[in-house]
C-alpha cells in the first residue's frame, strides 16, 4: 500500500482512509462463517409411535420362526413341512401379531438354488421386516478343500 505523507498546508485530505473499512468487513466475513449451520447428513428413519400402554405380557418376547429348505426341495416352518400356499398364510399371520415375530431363514448347503429363491421372493412379497439368514458360519469353510 502506498501512504502519502500529506502536508501541513491546511488542505484537506483528498484520499480516503479504507483500512477500518476493510477490518469491518473482515469482522463481518468472520462472524458469517461462524453463524452458518454445521451442514448435517439426516437419515429419515421410520419409527414407531410412542404408546403409554405397556406391551401384553405374551408379547414382550417375539416369537422367532424357522424355515428350512431340505435337500429334498422341502420347506419346514418350525420343523413341521409345509407348502408354499401355507407359507404364505402363515407369513399374515405372523405379521398380525402386535410385534412382529423375528423370521429365520436356514436353506441346507445341498438345497436347490431355485427352491430357495422361490421361498425368498414369497418371503419379499409378503411385507415381513423381521428377518435374517441364520446358520451361514457353517458354511465358511464349504468349498474351499
Amino acid at each position: 500500500m502506498a501512504m502519502s505523507g500529506g502536508s501541513d498546508d491546511g488542505e484537506p485530505m483528498m484520499e480516503m482512509n479504507t483500512t477500518p473499512l476493510i477490518d469491518v468487513m473482515l469482522v463481518l466475513l468472520i462472524m458469517f462463517i461462524i453463524t452458518i449451520p454445521v451442514a448435517t447428513h439426516a437419515i429419515n428413519i421410520d419409527l414407531p409411535a410412542p404408546s403409554d400402554e405397556p406391551p401384553p405380557p405374551d408379547m414382550v418376547d417375539p416369537i422367532v420362526n424357522k424355515i428350512v429348505i431340505t435337500p429334498t426341495g422341502e420347506i419346514l416352518w418350525n420343523a413341521v413341512p409345509i407348502d408354499g400356499s401355507e407359507l404364505v398364510r402363515n407369513l399374515q399371520e405372523t405379521l398380525a401379531f402386535a410385534v412382529e415375530p423375528e423370521l429365520q431363514f436356514e436353506p441346507d448347503a445341498s438345497a436347490s438354488y431355485e427352491r430357495s429363491a422361490l421361498v425368498l421372493n414369497i418371503i419379499k412379497d409378503s411385507g415381513v421386516t423381521k428377518f435374517g439368514f441364520v446358520g451361514n458360519e457353517k458354511y465358511r469353510s464349504f468349498g474351499k478343500e
